[in-house]
């Protein structure tokens, strides 16, 4: 099993329990709402959360990581989902709500 199967199948499981949003996309993995994406599982099996940039920056303090990239690009109010918190579901379907209820606050697209 690879790393990134094992990624995406706790990408799908968060996703499954959170009933507002559906996992999209067959090559590329995502969540979006209104119009903006604001999840994303990339090729090297890295988790992103799109955030408000408070809650990004506290959230990158606090759990010790960085700006998430996409296909060697940064992406806008994204924040990787470090590996160490792979363990933690509630606090990462907390913080998917999170990114989803930011994405729902924006002007729709």
């Amino acid at each position: 099993m690879s790393k990134w199967n094992d990624t995406l199948k706790l990408y799908d499981k968060l996703v499954d329990q959170c009933p507002d949003f559906k996992r999209k996309g067959k090559s590329m993995i995502y969540t979006s709402a209104n119009g903006y994406m604001f999840s994303l599982l990339n090729k090297a099996g890295e988790i992103g959360f799109r955030l408000p940039k408070p809650v990004a920056a506290k959230f990158m303090e606090d759990y010790n990581t960085g700006y998430y990239y996409s296909y060697g690009a940064k992406m806008k109010d994204y924040v990787l989902v470090p590996e160490s918190l792979y363990t933690n579901e509630a606090l990462l379907i907390d913080f998917l709500n999170q990114s989803y209820a930011f994405v729902m606050s924006l002007p729709p697209k």
